[in-house]
């Protein structure tokens, strides 16, 4: 059976991207000098201007203004053509106290808030992540090298990418099409930036037995993308939250990570989900692996466990969620202590996915399990 697969990725410059850079720099910030603070914090980013609002709980001081600006210019935004300018934006911020109401469950240990959170991870790629969105990463992640070491002069912070792979019988066999929409001063010629992205980008980044003489490829597909970033769409934080995880390939309990301490399972318990996924494939447990968790605002333990191999495993679903619950912890402390959550580590994992990603800082990714589950699986 064939079947045909599409991920996106965005840049750094991409306006939503911007705001949960933002919110996960000031989340650092904090964590840096209060490591139990209370944050949950939201980014707007519209043309010359940042909005931050949110709930923060904590002893210490951030220059917000400074942070704000520190960012922009870190992503590139130094040009006040580009419709927002580091030096010259307007800087606002409305941040109050976590609820009371919320603190009383969660100072007991309980979970933040209610909701379901997935984790997932196939042996498609050595990271353990869908092919698509890996690529569809790694192509956007080569465009902003490229713009950022000077070697393409004429590219500006904003852009996408976006991979579609044919799979056969689940197993992916070639790629189908790429398209790159990559943001660009008004006096270069487009074929000149296909060729670039096609040379410089594409063929160091995927792997040539993966193109065919059909595979489609498409940059700046509209022929034209000189204005973009928050000249172009208003930016939230939170809006790319499929971006962030598995592409579409996985269910998504639909609350963001960006600017979240680790207190709000949302982000904590979703990075966790990643961790016994992952090390359930890397164990052999099963070629991919979804697994669902869910909680009730002021209660440790989760509500429910949910493993969904897909019909790749030789164990049945209801043993392996036993496997999980002896061996992996998901109280939100015990996550928080597992995965050492409580650091300024979230800046990082902003831009090009919160997954598939071997780097330090990503506890999650670690495959350091795998004897256990072996054991008890035996």
């Amino acid at each position: 059976m064939k079947r045909f697969l599409t991920s996106e990725s965005v840049a750094e410059g991409h306006p939503d991207k911007l705001c949960d850079i933002i919110s996960d720099s000031l989340l650092d910030s904090i964590l840096e000098q209060d490591p139990n603070a209370r944050v949950a914090a939201e980014t707007m980013a519209a043309t010359g201007m940042i909005i931050i609002t949110g709930e923060v709980t904590t002893t210490c001081y951030v220059d917000t203004q400074k942070l704000v600006r520190n960012v922009v210019k870190e992503v590139g935004y130094t040009d006040p053509d580009y419709g927002l300018d580091y030096q010259t934006c307007a800087v606002v911020t409305s941040i109050q106290e976590q609820s009371p109401d919320i603190a009383l469950g969660v100072n007991v240990g309980g979970a933040g808030d209610q909701g379901m959170m997935f984790g997932y991870a196939t042996d498609e790629t050595p990271e353990l992540m869908p092919m698509t969105i890996s690529y569809a990463h790694k192509l956007i992640k080569k465009v902003a090298e490229l713009r950022k070491f000077g070697e393409l002069k004429y590219l500006r912070p904003d852009g996408k990418s976006q991979v579609t792979v044919e799979y056969v019988d689940g197993v992916p066999k070639r790629i189908d099409a790429i398209v790159l929409s990559v943001q660009h001063n008004p006096d270069v010629d487009q074929k000149k930036i296909k060729e670039d992205m096609v040379e410089k980008v594409i063929k160091e980044v995927i792997e040539s037995k993966l193109i065919d003489s059909n595979t489609k490829i498409f940059v700046n597909p509209t022929g034209r993308f000189v204005v973009g970033g928050p000249l172009a769409d208003t930016g939230l934080t939170g809006r790319k939250i499929i971006v962030d995880t598995y592409g579409g390939m996985a269910k998504h309990g639909g609350g963001c990570f960006s600017g979240k301490d680790p207190s709000k399972v949302d982000r904590s318990a979703a990075y966790m989900c990643r961790y016994i996924a992952k090390n359930l494939v890397a164990a052999g447990v099963a070629k991919k692996v979804e697994i669902q968790v869910a909680y009730a605002i002021g209660v440790a333990e989760p509500v429910s466990i949910a493993v969904d191999t897909f019909n790749t495993s030789k164990y049945d679903d209801e043993k392996i969620v036993k496997v999980v619950r002896e061996i992996f912890d998901l109280t939100p402390g015990g996550i928080i202590e597992q995965l050492k959550l409580r650091r300024p580590i979230y800046k990082k994992t902003a831009s090009y996915g919160h997954f598939g990603r071997e780097e330090e800082g990503f506890t999650w990714e670690v495959c350091d399990k795998i004897d256990e589950i072996k054991k008890l699986l035996k």
